[in-house]
């Protein structure tokens, strides 16, 4: 489904969509590789092309608990005679040669012995008095034996540089034998909140002052996408501590990432500082929570500069910016593999009246009771308001100008596809 919407935007504000691509193509990918065990690759980010170093599987081996014979032996027996079990093949054992006339008891994963042609499952075999193995059912040439190299052959790509190494790619690099995986060295993210009301969890909050929850929850959003977090604190809503705080962000960390102060108001500093550091690609984003991301660079020429994301104070609009714009950055300047948004049409369960000039993503949780997805609130929707965000499992996304009806569809966007 096509998940990008015509869109009637604010003058001054940049489409949701246009900022992403904005960001995703002013991204270089880090270059720096390291080798690491397949033990602590999980998240990590392939550096170069893995190729298969041997067949898979390496033998021809069978796909089920039974008996492995030729089948032409078996044809060619006297009728009702059987053929006798001379042979026992588990799981591990070196490759056999099958005794002339006869069959072998064999295991899932076991080697096929040289001269069967077929493994016939033990549950469509009988034994006689004698031991003798009969069969039931058709029989076909070749059935439940997994051929050697089937899967991969020796010499093969594997895995493509810029592929996310997630359980099921360490499982393949496994059972190739691989050990040691060259991937991208982690991202050195500098992370600060801005804001003289801001105080740390547990302290005591006296009137005015606001817990710092940005920070904690970027802390961790930057963890799960595999970055090493350097954690400046709290910045005071001053020109001066901003100037500090960026210049030294700057010889530190490959991207910088902050948050609040980022508006137009008297007491935000953050787009002047930016713009007198280095400068910004653009500013104000036509979406709703999230219209003042700025995306920037700290430094004199944008091709050597470090970049910079500004995330807006309130928490739930910097969730949003995070997760439609920050995170995509952070995924191409690791060099991964994009995967294009996601989202299906799904029935509104209310009404309620449509922004005006830039979309709106409505935290939402999926009633699923009739059979039919239906979408309801998960609770307020202002953008301080994290009560929805943290129940919400997707993002109803309504354009500019529209009004919500029940009964109607809408783009919804799964919260999953997020998480890094």
């Amino acid at each position: 489904m096509n998940c990008q919407c015509a869109e009637i935007v604010t003058p001054g504000l940049l489409n949701l969509f246009d900022a992403r691509q904005r960001v995703i193509d002013a991204a270089t990918p880090i270059n720096a590789v390291e080798n690491v065990s397949l033990e602590q690759s999980a998240g990590r980010v392939l550096a170069e092309m893995v190729v298969a170093p041997l067949d898979m599987p390496g033998v021809d081996n069978s796909a089920m608990d039974g008996y492995a014979l030729c089948l032409a032996d078996y044809q060619a027996a006297p009728r009702g005679a059987g053929l006798p079990i001379l042979q026992r093949v588990p799981a591990g054992a070196g490759v056999m040669l099958l005794p002339e006339g006869g069959c072998a008891r064999i295991f899932t994963g076991a080697p096929v012995p040289i001269g069967a042609d077929i493994v016939v499952p033990q549950e469509r075999v009988t034994l006689d008095k004698r031991g003798h193995i009969h069969l039931e059912g058709s029989l076909v040439l070749g059935a439940n034996i997994r051929r050697q190299g089937e899967e991969t052959r020796m010499g093969t790509p594997l895995l493509a540089a810029g592929k996310f190494l997630d359980s099921a790619s360490i499982a393949l690099l496994a059972s190739h034998g691989i050990n040691i995986v060259a991937v991208k060295r982690r991202l050195r993210v500098a992370l600060l909140s801005t804001g003289d009301e801001l105080i740390a969890p547990g302290a005591v909050r006296s009137p005015g002052q606001v817990y710092d929850s940005n920070r904690a929850m970027l802390n961790v959003l930057l963890a799960q996408a595999q970055c090493d977090v350097l954690d400046l604190g709290v910045i005071a809503d001053s020109p001066q501590s901003l100037h500090q705080a960026f210049e030294h962000a700057q010889t530190i960390a490959d991207v910088v990432i902050c948050t609040g102060g980022v508006s137009v108001g008297e007491e935000d500093h953050v787009r002047p500082v930016i713009e007198q550091r280095g400068g910004l690609h653009f500013h104000g984003v036509a979406m709703k929570p999230g219209k003042p991301f700025a995306f920037g660079y700290l430094g004199a020429e944008p091709s050597t500069c470090t970049p910079l994301m500004a995330l807006p104070g309130n928490p739930v609009a910097s969730l949003v910016g995070w997760q439609l714009l920050a995170l995509p950055f952070i995924h191409a300047m690791q060099g991964r593999h994009l995967a294009a948004l996601q989202c299906f049409p799904v029935t509104a369960g209310f009404s309620q009246r449509g922004p005006k000039g830039r979309c709106e993503l409505l935290r939402v949780v999926l009633d699923w009771s009739q059979g039919s997805p239906v979408a309801q609130l998960a609770g307020g929707q202002g953008s301080h308001m994290l009560g929805a965000a943290s129940q919400a499992d997707g993002y109803l996304m309504i354009n500019s100008e529209t009004d919500v009806a029940e009964g109607e569809a809408y783009h919804y966007y799964p919260i999953n596809q997020f998480v890094a």
